[in-house]
């Protein structure tokens, strides 16, 4: 068993190694790759994305990006793609290769048949003179000097590369098509991502309780309301506007101050111009304000109406913090 240090030593060589496969990168973004970005752009079909091996376990998560950066793709198993499901591409799909070698024999079985559909082939490719490489339209070269394994043998520097050159044709096609924070939510609606781009205060305020008082009401009525309210505060409206806000926080700075509270209002002691969030505001972004501010709750209003209190407890129970 190796000592600490000497662990330590082989992680950060692994790094270094994947670091410089990554660097090296920079050469292959040539014209192949734009022309590839090009192709994508103009794909009246899908991009299937096809491997083996390390490599298919690469292409999957290539393909989970490009779907949730609106690339439509779907991914085929080299092995699988030769017994039977060929079938799932088209003449107007594209298809991306990835080998390391280039060589395998499940690879030249397939690659002919692919050409046979007509459909663009595209290779990300350690090897640019290897077969697939050779018959590749594009090829994208993921050439590794080392891999991180010590043995040179185990797939690590070159699959980085791979994942690398494929988050590179993603990110370039997502600016290409003009990808939005809202066009990217509607394809993760389910996560907290997705919640942090379309969940408005109007989703969460309405199942709170709408605590207010007057501007002239007695101490004791302000307490009672924000006891029973239990969200911390209380709006403070005069003729129906808002003009202030008591939290609980007042009422106790009232209490160190004060001797004789009886004849006191809700005016006296209310913090005017309280911070508001409009009903349609992302929570995200209420959630930034109640930071900005050190505050727990916000009230909500809709075209200066006073309409009932987001808390910072309903913004962490959606899980966005």
């Amino acid at each position: 068993m190796k000592t600490s240090d000497a662990l330590k030593k082989v992680a950060l060589r692994t790094i270094r190694e994947e670091s410089k496969a990554i660097e090296d990168l920079s050469k292959s973004i040539n014209g192949d790759f734009l022309k590839c970005i090009h192709s994508i752009i103009k794909c009246k079909g899908r991009v299937v994305v096809t491997g083996i091996g390390k490599s298919a376990i690469i292409g999957q998560k290539i393909v989970a990006t490009f779907n949730s950066t609106g690339t439509p793709s779907i991914f085929m198993h080299a092995a699988d793609a030769i017994h039977g499901d060929l079938g799932m591409i088209r003449k107007e799909d594209i298809v991306i290769c990835l080998s390391k070698s280039g060589e395998t024999p499940e690879i030249k079985v397939l690659v002919p048949l692919l050409k046979e559909h007509g459909s663009i082939l595209i290779s990300i490719v350690g090897n640019i003179s290897s077969y697939l490489a050779l018959q590749s339209d594009y090829i994208l070269d993921t050439t590794v000097s080392k891999e991180a394994c010590p043995n040179n043998m185990a797939p690590t520097s070159s699959t980085t590369a791979q994942l690398v050159m494929g988050d590179a044709l993603a990110v370039c096609l997502l600016e290409a098509r003009g990808f939005t924070a809202g066009d990217f939510a509607r394809f993760h609606p389910g996560g907290i991502l997705g919640k942090k781009m379309y969940l408005k205060v109007s989703d969460l305020y309405i199942h709170n309780q709408k605590p207010m008082v007057k501007a002239g009401d007695d101490i004791k009525t302000v307490i009672l309301e924000i006891s029973s309210k239990r969200l911390g505060a209380t709006a403070v409206l005069e003729r129906q506007k808002l003009t202030g806000i008591i939290t609980d926080g007042d009422l106790r700075r009232m209490l160190e101050k004060n001797q004789d509270y009886s004849k006191l209002r809700a005016k006296d002691i209310m913090s005017a111009n309280p911070k508001t969030a409009d009903h349609d505001l992302l929570v995200i972004h209420a959630l930034e304000m109640m930071r900005k501010n050190n505050i727990t709750q916000l009230l909500v209003t809709e075209k200066s109406v006073y309409k009932g209190v987001i808390h910072l407890h309903d913004i962490l129970n959606e899980g966005i913090i």
